[in-house]
């Protein structure tokens, strides 16, 4: 994760609290829409938007334990069997996997996997199915 860094809230920009706060409110049913959440903690609907995918509350108990990953597959027999290969051999644990019907001779599938088993780095995971020929735009999504 060599993108990711762990750092003091007192460092950073009060919007990225405030996004993570209008999310779990959103997530918690505590308020209605993305519009009240704003509201309630006093940032843009822009800002929200500009951040919601970029910055989370790290839990002690649960950091790096599950992770979605995104990708495209070229439409060929055995190019996903080779996917679920390469994150089986790394530790991890696939906990769903969505897969959508081929248009353009691609596939986009989205997978969940768990990761307290993982032998290595989610970058190094996410580098091992780049490197399977078939796979496209791989792209780590979110991690807990």
């Amino acid at each position: 994760m060599s993108n990711y860094y762990l750092v003091d809230d007192s460092l950073l920009p009060e919007a990225f609290g405030k996004v993570i706060e209008a999310r779990k409110m959103i997530d918690n049913g505590e308020v209605k829409n993305v519009s009240e959440a704003v509201k309630t903690v006093g940032i843009s609907r822009a800002s929200y938007y500009k951040y919601k995918d970029y910055v989370y509350e790290v839990q002690q108990s649960s950091w790096q334990r599950k992770a979605v990953i995104s990708f495209l597959l070229d439409h060929k027999s055995g190019i996903l069997s080779q996917v679920l290969n390469a994150i089986s051999n790394r530790g991890a644990n696939i906990l769903t996997i969505n897969q959508n019907i081929p248009i353009n001779n691609s596939a986009s599938v989205v997978i969940s996997l768990e990761l307290s088993n993982i032998d290595s780095s989610i970058d190094d995971l996410i580098n091992s199915i780049s490197s399977i020929d078939g796979t496209n735009r791989v792209n780590l999504i979110a991690v807990e």
